[in-house]
């Protein structure tokens, strides 16, 4: 029993022993050291942050697509308005808020940073714009690459969303 007694004592002074003292090492592998390239500028504190293209004013921008011209009454029509405030609620409401960022752009007040041919262009043509316009390819960059579904309405129809968002 002493023996036993002895030989455990002996073997766990050992262990503590070896396991004291050890130096770390460094092992070899792979390591990457990443250096400033000769090309790469500092960031100036007073350059301003490039705005979002959700938030972007292009008035002049057209788009691409069968509308190349359209000219707003004055005046909202309102039987229009309406029956466009039905179409969006049916084929629009499922991405687009009034009022927030959802999966796609909020359209209120879309015409006072859009064009009303590039509003209808991207209704109606969403596939040839994302294809063909520098903003539309933004906005799909900036909505994670969600693409605008074709709904497949006729011009009158996407007219009358527009009045629709005349109103908003």
């Amino acid at each position: 029993m002493k023996f036993v007694f002895r030989s455990a004592l002996l073997l766990l002074s050992l262990i503590v022993l070896s396991c004291g003292g050890k130096e770390e090492k460094k092992k070899e592998g792979f390591s990457v050291e990443r250096q400033k390239s000769q090309t790469e500028q500092p960031k100036s504190e007073t350059e301003a942050p490039t705005t979002k293209a959700s938030e972007r004013i292009e008035l002049n921008n057209k788009g691409v697509g069968p509308i190349t011209d359209l000219t707003l009454n004055d005046e909202i029509d309102q039987e229009m308005a309406t029956m466009g405030e039905g179409i969006y609620n049916q084929m629009c409401l499922a991405c687009h808020r009034v009022g927030k960022k959802f999966i796609g752009p909020a359209p209120d007040k879309i015409l006072e940073r859009r064009s009303p041919e590039w509003v209808m262009n991207m209704i109606l043509n969403p596939e040839g714009m994302v294809k063909e316009d520098p903003l539309a390819k933004d906005l799909l960059i900036e909505f994670n690459g969600s693409p605008m579904a074709n709904q497949g309405l006729t011009e009158e129809q996407a007219r009358a969303v527009l009045e629709y968002f005349r109103t908003l």
